[in-house]
Formats: C-alpha cells, sequence, structure tokens
C-alpha cells in the first residue's frame, strides 16, 4: 500500500479535531479567563470547551466511519470493540491536547491568539496524538507508524496544515490563514 495514502489514513482521526474546533468552537474558554503569576492567560480565548469536545468527537466519528470502510479499501483497522474507542480517542483528543499544551506554551512566550510559530503550530497535534496513542495502545502505534510512515506524517503533515489554514480563513472560520 501507498505509504502516502495509509499516512493519511492513520492521521485522519487526528486531522480532523484542530479544523471542526475552529468550525463548532466558541463559548466559554478552557482556562475560564484566568490569568498565571506572569501576566498573561493560561490559554486564551482560542481554546474552549465546546471547541474540544467537537473537535475530539469528529476525530471519534471519523475514524468509526474509517473502520466501517477499511477493510473494503485494505486500509489500516483502527482495531475493534474498546480498543478501537481507546485508539480513535487516543488520536482525536491527544491531536486537541497537543494544540492546547503548544498554546499554553505560545502564551507564556507572550505570543496573541493566532499568532504563528513555526513548526509548533504545524506537529504541535501530531506530537499529541502520537503521545496519547502510543501511551494508550502501544503495540497498535508500533506496528503501525512506521519509520517510514512517521516521515511521511512529518512531511506531508505542514503541507495540509497550510491549505486547510487557508480554507478556513476564507470560510470565515479562520481569523489568520497560518
Amino acid at each position: 500500500m501507498n505509504a502516502l495514502i495509509v499516512a493519511f489514513w492513520l492521521m485522519l482521526p487526528a486531522y480532523i479535531p484542530n479544523n471542526c474546533a475552529a468550525l463548532f468552537g466558541g463559548g466559554t474558554p478552557l482556562d475560564r479567563g484566568r490569568i498565571l503569576q506572569d501576566g498573561k492567560r493560561f490559554l486564551g480565548d482560542g481554546k474552549t470547551f465546546r471547541g474540544t469536545f467537537a473537535g475530539t468527537l469528529c476525530g471519534l466519528l471519523a475514524g468509526l466511519l474509517q473502520n466501517q470502510i477499511a477493510p473494503v479499501l485494505g486500509l489500516p483497522s483502527f482495531g475493534s470493540g474498546f480498543e478501537q474507542f481507546s485508539i480513535l480517542l487516543s488520536l482525536s483528543l491527544g491531536a486537541m491536547l497537543g494544540d492546547i499544551v503548544a498554546a499554553f506554551f505560545k502564551r507564556r512566550m507572550g505570543l496573541q491568539r493566532g499568532a504563528p510559530l513555526f513548526i509548533i503550530d504545524q506537529l504541535d497535534f501530531v506530537l499529541g496524538a502520537w503521545l496519547m496513542s502510543l501511551l494508550v495502545a502501544p503495540e497498535w502505534f508500533m506496528q503501525h507508524f512506521t519509520f517510514t510512515i512517521i516521515l511521511v506524517v512529518l512531511i506531508i503533515t505542514p503541507i495540509l496544515h497550510r491549505v486547510t489554514n487557508i480554507i478556513g480563513y476564507r470560510m470565515g472560520a479562520k481569523r489568520e490563514p497560518w
């Protein structure tokens, strides 16, 4: 199977959450407006309960759909039963948490919401998804995320990130095109 297709397939439950968080987010910020001792917001208004929940749910649902059609397409499965749920939740929630952790550090660096931080913005959610799925399902992760697949993900993700952000910006779902 083509490594590009497999890499995209495996990462789809992690790629979808941030886009859906931007589309369906808003409302109460995760930090509830808290300011830390450094005088800066903990996360900022861009990380909300609704966005985090919606993003995680969309990634999970996409993965469940993928698992239904995986055998027909000859693509990798995300497991079955509770293992499937655990893997998909770890990929989608892990992606959201990776982005949240990056927002925390961006606030500490004095960067405002939406300010670009090269490489971190493109890969924070990938690292979050990988770390969480490695912790939750190490055997599945090691079997599917081979060196080649990891390399392909690291190459295609910044490109996909840029393209989807431009689309989100033009749709009015994002305040900036990066």
